[in-house]
């Protein structure tokens, strides 16, 4: 087989079409144990381990979606478009789980198909975790735990900083985050990027990722980012932070009536698009059956589009 990174990506496409057409696929909120897929074209960052992990990576599924735990080496996975649509523009994407797990097909290679139809090259970082408990069983009773409701913790989150960004220790996630831009920069010739155009977009945790790395990286030069169903609290804006398209979904459990992070870009000067939608409720990736949210996409293409992130762009490479 060719080396070529269409040829790659579309081997882990093959791959990935595979899993998913599985008949054994359950579509509810149980959890089940699943034998980890081929990753085929991931690519490890060599970032390290995490400490205190006895546990080795497993996966399991929940509302069949495919989802990763006791993640202790991280890997960038490329989608590389065809390059009759190539426009050089790259997104990083980061899967959501609370820092506990990872949502790889619903908030990662999903997303990451959809952003190479439209030319873009897409790159799915599997972050390291926080550790788990290493049976199944106890993950189980540890996700079913009763949590107090939306109303009962309002009071302390409302309008506070976003403890995702600011007050968590996500220097791990971090360090991968610039590690997988550090590689598409260094590849960038390789993968048909502009070193100018390179995104970030993350999913609930992968938002607080996104937005972590916006506000605490001095390597990354993010062109513009997309926190989806992230924290909603206010932060404090670097000067050259980029333009933010945002999205959530009022039934979320993280809105809480908050736009504390939308107003701290508007204060700041910088450019922000946000979409508020009537219901979506919280984890719905590309989108769930007859939810007002499910057209965010395409508004974040058009909004792409606009800011002339999908125009073909005179490659600059430059390190």
């Amino acid at each position: 087989m060719s080396n070529t990174p269409l040829n790659l990506s579309k081997s882990f496409v093959f791959i990935v079409t595979l899993f998913f057409t599985s008949v054994t696929i359950a579509q509810d909120g149980t959890i089940y144990p699943l034998t980890a897929p081929e990753e085929p074209t991931a690519i490890p960052l060599n970032t390290g381990g995490v400490e205190n992990q006895p546990a080795s990576e497993t996966w399991f599924r929940q509302w069949g979606d495919p989802m990763a735990r006791n993640i202790t080496e991280a890997t960038l996975t490329p989608f590389l478009p065809d390059p009759e649509k190539a426009n050089g523009t790259a997104v990083i994407v980061t899967p959501g789980g609370g820092f506990m797990w990872l949502s790889m097909g619903n908030e990662g290679w999903e997303v990451a198909e959809a952003l190479a139809e439209q030319g873009i090259a897409a790159f799915v970082l599997k972050y390291r975790l926080k550790p788990t408990d290493e049976s199944l069983e106890d993950f189980k009773i540890w996700m079913n735990r009763p949590r107090p409701t939306p109303s009962e913790t309002s009071n302390t989150l409302k309008n506070t900083t976003q403890p995702s960004t600011q007050q968590r220790n996500l220097s791990n996630q971090l360090e991968d985050a610039e590690a997988a831009y550090a590689m598409i920069i260094d590849r960038a010739d390789e993968w048909g990027v502009d070193t100018n155009r390179i995104g970030m977009i993350g999913f609930s945790a992968g938002a607080g990722l996104t937005m972590h790395s916006t506000l605490n990286s001095k390597t990354m030069k993010l062109a513009f980012i997309g926190p989806i169903y992230g924290g909603m609290g206010p932060v404090d804006v670097p000067k050259d932070a980029p333009p933010m398209f945002s999205v959530i979904a009022t039934d979320d459990f993280l809105f809480l009536g908050q736009f504390g992070v939308i107003e701290s870009w508007y204060k700041a000067g910088i450019p922000v698009e946000f979409h508020l939608y009537q219901n979506g409720g919280h984890g719905f990736g590309l989108g769930n059956p007859n939810r007002t949210s499910n057209r965010w996409f395409d508004s974040f293409m058009h909004w792409l589009e606009v800011n002339k992130f999908l125009e073909a762009a005179s490659i600059n490479k430059s390190k």
